[in-house]
């Protein structure tokens, strides 16, 4: 999965806290393979994020932690905007970790 958030101005850097805290909170997710959070310097109000997993089961199980409903309800109200990019089903790669 790949996503999009824009925070309402002044925003971004509070966002960004509670998507590196769900980042952190991944590491005991067996099935998340890895999730990272990015940002483009063009868009100073917008993060990105990066998410592997196991398969769309173990994300939507993931939702359903409280760790992560937490998170999301603290995001909600500083999100502007929200998109994902098509969910894609690895077929075949290589990641290095």
């Amino acid at each position: 999965m790949n996503g999009k958030f824009v925070a309402s101005s002044g925003k971004d850097a509070l966002l960004r806290q509670y998507l590196l805290e769900a980042s952190k909170a991944m590491e005991a997710v067996d099935n998340c393979y890895c999730y990272f959070v990015g940002v483009n310097e063009e868009e100073p109000d917008a993060d990105y994020m990066h998410e592997l997993w196991e398969n769309q089961a173990a994300h939507r199980a993931s939702l359903e932690l409280d760790v992560f409903k937490n998170l999301i309800e603290k995001a909600k109200p500083l999100i502007v905007t929200m998109s994902n990019d098509p969910v894609l089903i690895i077929i075949e790669g290589k990641a290095s970790f």
